[in-house]
């Protein structure tokens, strides 16, 4: 069963370096086991940037234990309602609907959102500042990290350093404290994909007979799947907003920026020869951005020589968004070292973390390859097949990843694992448990 909220103080400091759904959710959790928890976020103003983001049940189970479901509330007035419409999986040159997929009955104990990532995270960040009390220093960036076995830290840009019993990096790919645990700065390699992504009124796509169906009756969801491409077009908020996300093949060199201003001329080559709808969309488009899906290869361990730093989130395992599940992993590391922390004690903080990766790297390894297996379900398909089974070309919701409650599973197996970090089974565990003089990285 979820504990009480909030549990009583634990003693256990917290910083926690970036201010994102990773950060965010991590905080409110600690703060709701009893933890101190201080955020810092080098961006020094919120903006509501982005397009779309989806958290699945797993996600929405969590969102709904905060203040009494009224946040959960809030992202579901902001969320994309498929309940009559489904999800429409055409052919991409003829245009056919090949399979038509309901979308499930919302269970209240654990929804479904899908939103615009500013104003969801909104909605997010003024919960954890305004409501709760929780401490983020905005315009703060980080420069450093520092651990040794009593402490952790951080060192900001004006040479300040802050300490804490733990760090959690929150930051994402690039963040500063995945080159600490590492050992060394890992660079991003092409992952052979990129996106381009779009989000824009709906002035435009309803003044056009071809496109007004998608902005006149509610929301809607579409996707036109191709040889190595895909198009998922959506309307959102009883149809008033419209985002589009396009995946193919992109083998250009990158560096660390891979964001990047796209070009509608690029879109219509790739889509050229498709379903005239496609364009009919496309060309609506104000404006658009290009995103290079890079890949880091899988990072052994997510957890520091002392154990003081850790990593959740895109910091310790970026998701292809085709998983629809990387936000909503984030929130599980997040409920998990919140639980492990308060299960451990001040004094079992160091098993606590270790515990924390122990219990999550299997299951974040698995749900990532999902990312993998849809996209080339989609980019590979086998028309053939489809035509006998029209499920086969489904976007997969498995109830392994979207019934599991991470809050639940940690409290049932903290006991077993952390142990091995504690009793007579650590010596066994030594890798696990260096003694290492202090590190730091600026």
């Amino acid at each position: 069963m979820p504990s009480p909220y909030p549990a009583p103080p634990t003693g256990i400091s917290i910083l926690i370096v970036g201010a994102g759904f990773a950060g965010l959710t991590t905080a409110i959790e600690c703060h709701r086991h009893g933890h101190s928890v201080r955020i810092y976020e080098s961006f020094p103003t919120l903006k509501s940037l982005g397009d779309i983001i989806s958290f699945g049940a797993n996600g929405g189970r969590i969102f709904a234990r905060w203040s009494d479901g009224t946040i959960a509330a809030k992202l579901r007035s902001l969320s994309i309602d498929l309940t009559g419409y489904g999800f429409r999986i055409h052919k991409y040159d003829t245009g056919e609907v090949v399979y038509h997929q309901p979308t499930p009955a919302q269970n209240p104990e654990a929804p479904v959102f899908n939103g615009h990532r500013g104003e969801l995270h909104q909605v997010v960040f003024e919960y954890a500042r305004d409501e709760l009390g929780i401490e983020i220093h905005l315009g703060r960036r980080v420069e450093g990290y520092f651990e040794d076995g009593e402490k952790a830290g951080i060192v900001l840009g004006d040479g300040e350093r802050v300490t804490a019993n733990i760090v959690i990096g929150a930051d994402g790919v690039r963040s500063k404290a995945r080159q600490l645990v590492l050992g060394f700065e890992d660079k991003p390699k092409s992952s052979g994909y990129a996106v381009w992504r779009a989000w824009f009124p709906n002035t435009d796509m309803i003044a056009d007979p071809r496109t007004s169906e998608f902005c006149s009756n509610g929301d809607t969801f579409n996707g036109w799947i191709g040889p190595d491409v895909h198009f998922l077009f959506s309307t959102i908020k009883n149809g008033s907003d419209c985002c589009w996300v396009l995946t193919h093949r992109d083998e250009n060199d990158i560096d660390e920026s891979w964001s990047f201003p796209g070009k509608l001329e690029d879109v219509y080559k790739v889509i050229e020869g498709w379903d005239p709808i496609c364009k009919a969309i496309v060309e609506k488009t104000p404006s658009l951005v290009d995103w290079k899906l890079v890949y880091r290869d899988p990072l052994p361990t997510w957890v520091s020589k002392h154990a003081r730093i850790l990593l959740v989130g895109d910091s310790a395992h970026p998701f292809l968004p085709t998983s629809a599940q990387g936000a909503t992993q984030a929130m599980e590391d997040g409920v998990t070292i919140a639980v492990c922390l308060r299960r451990a004690g001040k004094e079992g903080v160091q098993a606590a973390v270790r515990t924390y990766q122990e219990i999550r790297y299997d299951r974040v390894r698995a749900v990532q390859k999902t990312g993998e297996t849809t996209r080339d379900r989609w980019h590979k398909t086998d028309w053939e097949k489809v035509a006998k089974d029209p499920t086969s070309i489904a976007f997969p919701r498995e109830d392994w990843i979207h019934q599991h409650d991470a809050e639940k599973h940690a409290e049932e197996v903290f006991e077993e694992i952390f142990i091995r970090f504690t009793g007579p089974e650590k010596d066994k565990n030594e890798s696990l448990l260096p003694k290492e003089e202090p590190v730091a990285v600026a």
